[in-house]
């Protein structure tokens, strides 16, 4: 099966949220095979859980990132495409004012050079880049290309 999603780190962190969201949960179970997170994201990830006080929610986190997020899904490289295309469109967004925060400017850019659907909860982090194609897996299926 082919890559076809872009998870962000809000759909990738849903299952193991304190009030999973079903729409999401049944979308991976369709189609995570599908899918890959970006190297931003996975920092994200980490960053996140390692900023968790040692317990039992820090353990059963690790324990996610560990044994579904890296075994599940293909880490895609923030490479020079993704930096040539990001800095092209973060420098675009500005001269509009319209900037766009750094981390999510990346992760569309991972999207972008690999022909992916970047999968969000929110899409208004992705407005204004240019061939990006977005879909929100809380609401009903759709796919916007912005």
């Amino acid at each position: 099966m082919r890559l076809r999603y872009l998870l962000d780190t809000g759909i990738v962190s849903s299952p193991v949220s304190k009030s999973p969201d079903p729409a999401i949960v049944q979308r991976l179970d369709e189609h995570g095979p599908e899918c890959a997170i970006a190297a931003p994201v996975w920092h994200e990830l980490t960053y996140g859980c390692r900023r968790l006080p040692k317990g039992n929610r820090r353990t059963a986190l690790e324990a996610y990132l560990r044994d579904v997020v890296r075994r599940s899904f293909p880490n895609l490289p923030y490479d020079e495409a993704a930096a040539t295309w990001h800095g092209e469109e973060r420098a675009r967004l500005e001269a509009f004012g319209t900037p766009a925060p750094f981390v999510d400017g990346q992760i569309a850019a991972v999207a972008h050079v690999h022909g992916l659907v970047l999968v969000t909860t929110n899409e208004t982090h992705f407005n204004g880049f240019e061939g990006l194609m977005v879909e929100n897996w809380s609401k009903p299926s759709r796919r916007a290309k912005i």
